[in-house]
């Protein structure tokens, strides 16, 4: 095997390198919610006003200190004293104000809006370090809501997405292109100097060639490899992670808005076969939240494999004028998780088996993203879309406006009923909020069929000998370097 890495005798001291599954689309921090955005931006060149622990779901300080509700719909944040951006520019009140005009802005497609739903978002600068931020609707979770609004410097473009993040973070960008990027550490960081001085991020689309590298030297950490790679008990590490694998069915087209053809797509899935691509401890998933989080519904049971009565509904569709065999595209993403593609190779001849059309189409990110958020492509036609959706913020407000609510940004149900028992569970607090994202989990999959759920996710990653890290809930999010220690 040949690389233009360096081997590990050749690494300086304080340098690590990190294998990636797939080249970031780009370095936009209004991207970061995606992970092959956010494993590399997230608390390293960008940070937030808050942070989720992984461990609890609690909410810590990170550029806020501290803050409360002053009224139904106004939350206050003390915003951290001495702080400054890469630039030299200093973090203010006017620069949240900034940040977060620019994230709801919509001059350019910003992924992680997506986790404010349909509300809109008012920040008035209080003084200069106290900001107001105000909703349209009331957000009783506003502390977990803020934290996925990265903050950046005024001088970043308003109008366009950048490719050179500056933010409050530990590091800076000094290389971004086709081969690697390359993080390096910030003198002027308003915290405490992490280890890593230099962090070289590349990527290789094989489990195997990842792994191999860790192996040999050439990488320190590579975040995901594939379960038949994670045989070295010593480097290896499994972990339930936040995420949940589903297809998302595109409902403004025929046949796909028929319930019994969505049925069928659910009960035609010999589940039990595909979970040997995802590991034995990997959890089939019912709804889109991992169990523990606030609204998870333990009553709806998950699809199971019944061909025959995939088959029969097909026909009974087909005897009520649905046209059947109209071909329909399954989207997928290259590198989206370990035996991806594999995955939708293997539904997909299961679905063809039962009597679907489908033809399948593997994409890269940027190009599997536009069928992802809105606005969808034009006249594209029937369309199941590859899906791996991240929660560790504790609350399905993160999942169910997105993907449910009829302006969700990765919604294609528009059902009005639905969206107001949505919109009565976001402004609702404790025992009434968690029935109420019960009750929608229940609706989506019992009545609706909106969707494909697959398998809560167990992640494997592999850490090199060099270095001291672990794998958390929110690794597929984010990998702070300032979290790893030299041994």
């Amino acid at each position: 095997m040949s690389s233009a890495l360096p081997v590990l005798a050749q690494q300086a001291d304080g340098e690590i390198t990190i294998v990636l599954p797939e080249q970031p689309s780009n370095l936009e921090p209004c991207g970061s919610i995606l992970t092959d955005v956010g494993q590399v931006l997230n608390q390293n060149i960008t940070e937030t006003l808050t942070v989720v622990d992984p461990t609890d779901g609690s909410v810590d300080p990170k550029l806020a200190t501290e803050w409360s509700q002053t009224d139904e719909l106004t939350w206050r944040f003390k915003l951290r004293d001495g702080v400054t951006f890469q630039d030299g520019m200093p973090f203010n009140a006017e620069a949240v104000k900034f940040s977060l005009d620019r994230m709801t802005s919509k001059a350019f497609t910003c992924n992680n809006l997506a986790k404010f739903g349909d509300d809109t978002l008012t920040v008035t600068p209080v003084d200069d370090l106290t900001v107001d931020i105000i909703s349209t609707k009331p957000q009783p979770i506003m502390p977990t809501l803020i934290s996925v609004a990265m903050i950046v410097a005024p001088s970043t473009s308003t109008t366009e997405a950048t490719n050179a993040p500056i933010g409050t973070g530990p590091y800076t960008l000094g290389e971004y292109g086709q081969e690697r990027i390359v993080l390096n550490r910030s003198d002027s960081y308003w915290g405490q100097a992490p280890a890593v001085a230099k962090a070289t991020y590349v990527w290789r689309g094989e489990s195997s060639l990842r792994a191999a590298m860790v192996q040999t030297g050439e990488a320190d950490l590579t975040p995901t490899i594939a379960l038949q790679d994670a045989t070295d008990p010593a480097m290896d590490f499994a972990y339930l992670n936040s995420e949940t694998t589903s297809v998302r069915i595109d409902l403004d087209y025929p046949p796909l808005d028929d319930l019994r053809v969505r049925k069928a797509l659910n009960l035609a899935i010999d589940w039990e076969g595909l979970k040997t691509l995802f590991g034995e401890e990997s959890l089939r998933a019912s709804q889109m939240v991992v169990p523990g989080i606030n609204g998870h519904n333990d009553a709806v049971a998950a699809w199971t494999y019944d061909p025959d009565q995939a088959t029969a509904l097909l026909e009974e569709a087909r005897a009520a004028g649905v046209a059947v065999d109209t071909e329909i595209n399954l989207v997928g993403r290259n590198g989206i998780y370990p035996n991806g593609a594999e995955a939708m190779e293997a539904m997909m001849a299961m679905w063809q088996e039962a009597g679907f059309n489908i033809k399948l189409t593997m994409l890269d990110v940027a190009d599997w993203t536009r069928y992802l958020q809105k606005p969808f492509p034009e006249a594209r036609g029937p369309t199941l879309v590859q899906i791996q959706h991240d929660n560790n913020k504790g609350d399905a407000a993160f999942t169910i406006p997105i993907f449910y609510h009829s302006n969700g940004s990765y919604a294609t149900l528009a059902d009005p009923a639905l969206d107001g028992e949505i919109d009565a569970a976001l402004a609702a607090v404790q025992d009434k909020r968690t029935a109420g994202f019960q009750a929608i989990f229940s609706k989506v999959h019992d009545e609706l069929a909106a969707d494909i759920p697959m398998f809560h996710m167990i992640g494997f990653t592999r850490v090199g000998p060099r270095i001291d890290w672990k794998p958390s809930l929110a690794t597929n999010s984010e990998i702070p370097l300032a979290g790893i220690a030299f041994k």
